[in-house]
């Protein structure tokens, strides 16, 4: 099934959505280990995440600077959502995005905070060289 998305082309959802503007999130009990590092695993979604984690609300896709084309920048919120690290819900005509910071917390303690750490570390030493 096609759905629209605001942050680029239209996407197949991996299960039918209540309206076609609800978009499918995996509940707390589903998010995944593996499906949370394989999300991080890319600069482009941890940035994302990183950002995300550096406000106490929701942004616009359009809010976030990734040098990727809008269909690229699509498929990194739509894999972002689908392993539960970000809610994505319309406000309006906009996509807002939130990161799942309490549902990550209780299925992985201490792993959001220890990989943005890290992920500042690593930034730290690639600016200083």
């Amino acid at each position: 099934m096609k759905a629209p998305d605001r942050c680029g082309a239209a996407v197949t959802t991996a299960a039918p959505a209540p309206s076609s503007r609800d978009l499918p999130h995996p509940a707390r009990e589903e998010i995944r280990l593996e499906g949370v590092l394989h999300a991080l695993s890319d600069p482009m979604r941890l940035q994302i995440v990183r950002e995300l984690a550096t406000k106490d609300t929701e942004l616009a896709c359009s809010a976030f600077d990734v040098p990727v084309t809008k269909s690229t920048t699509t498929h990194h919120f739509r894999v972002l959502r689908e392993a539960g690290v970000i809610r994505q819900v319309y406000r309006g005509t906009a996509k807002m995005n939130g990161l799942r910071r309490e549902d990550l917390d209780e299925r992985f303690p201490g792993l959001l905070d220890c990989l943005l750490a890290a992920a500042a570390r690593q930034t730290a030493r690639v600016d200083e060289g």
